[in-house]
């Protein structure tokens, strides 16, 4: 995939035909070769300095896979992650180990991702101490700076992690990312385990962070209301591969792939709930294994409008209108607007 701005400045994150397979079974007397898991399969993508890029898409469809591989937590099989001028793919040991000031994550569990016997300064200020920023008092007052950053006391420092809330304890996740000062934070579903009055507070905190330090977010989910609250830009997954990709408005406005049509009539409303469920689109079956996906489009196979033609050979990612990306044979441009084969009102 490829900006259509050729003047813009370079991305901060550039995703190149990044694959992740993992090895499975065949071991043992059998000799039988290994199977091979194809958690994501030729995944490409930007993020321009200072913007959002939400991927979404259902379980297993290989999101937080390509975040961990972007965070050098899952092996890269093959391509490139480049963050700025450094290939991340290539770095090992000491290298990597400095390059990480430069990318964070913030994960899905505030429970599990916080040790419940340290303290929850200690927990921010690990970091630093990690890549041995600072003296020890540029540390403490940097702690207690985030501490106010992401809205607790910085005397809260001193509690244990079991003395916070649910949306303290990701705002203090929040914060152990944020020590380092990284260009780029990965945020793994941050807010899918929290209750719904507490999310568009940690999304509010995670939008008003980036207003005033010009962070970069590669945003996992698979929300569409949550997505639509904060990124630029949408990529939507399926099985390993990204079908769809656009501009937040022109995304929300249009969606194109029979898939994102379908993600999207399930995305609930205030007012009018009644006939968004009526017209709600009911995907039957299961996806494909990720250890034999189909030699042609990956979702022909749950899809109501594919043809024969569909499942023959594998569809490119085309980029139909300035911006907007989709893998899907059946969409046509007519004077210069994309017409979607499937629509809501179609359910």
């Amino acid at each position: 995939m490829q900006t259509t701005d050729q003047s813009a400045a370079p991305p901060l994150l550039a995703v190149q035909d990044l694959k992740v397979y993992f090895p499975r079974g065949g071991a043992g007397w059998s000799r039988r070769p290994h199977d091979v898991v194809k958690a994501v399969d030729g995944v490409s993508f930007e993020i321009a300095r200072g913007s959002t890029l939400a991927v979404v898409g259902e379980s297993g469809s290989g999101k937080t896979t390509s975040a961990l591989a972007v965070m050098r937590l899952a092996p890269i099989t093959a391509g490139t992650v480049r963050l700025g001028d450094t290939d991340l793919g290539a770095l090992e040991g000491e290298e990597l180990r400095l390059a990480r000031r430069r990318l964070q994550i913030v994960f899905q569990d505030p429970f599990s991702s916080l040790n419940p016997r340290m303290r929850a300064g200690d927990a921010v200020r690990a970091p630093l101490e990690l890549m041995a920023v600072g003296t020890k008092a540029e540390r403490d007052t940097r702690v207690a700076e985030l501490f106010t950053q992401v809205g607790l006391r910085p005397e809260q420092q001193h509690l244990f992690p079991h003395q916070f809330s649910g949306g303290q304890r990701q705002r203090i996740n929040i914060a152990r990312a944020l020590a380092t000062k990284p260009e780029l934070v990965v945020c793994d579903e941050p807010v899918s385990a929290l209750d719904v009055a507490i999310r568009a507070q940690i999304l509010n905190l995670l939008a008003k962070l980036q207003r005033e330090l010009g962070l970069t977010y590669l945003f996992i989910s698979h929300d569409m209301a949550v997505v639509e609250h904060l990124c630029d830009e949408i990529a939507v997954m399926y099985l390993g591969q990204i079908v769809e990709r656009a501009p937040r408005r022109i995304f929300f406005a249009n969606p194109l792939h029979p898939y994102s049509v379908a993600l999207m009539s399930a995305v609930p409303t205030v007012r009018g709930g009644r006939a968004r469920a009526a017209q709600r689109i009911r995907l039957s079956g299961d996806p494909p294994s990720p250890i034999n996906p189909p030699a042609g489009c990956r979702f022909a196979g749950r899809c109501p409008v594919a043809e024969p033609a569909c499942s023959a050979e594998p569809i490119p990612l085309r980029e139909l209108t300035p911006g907007h990306w989709v893998r899907c044979r059946r969409i046509d441009v007519v004077d210069g607007v994309a017409q979607p084969v499937l629509r809501l009102q179609d359910a």
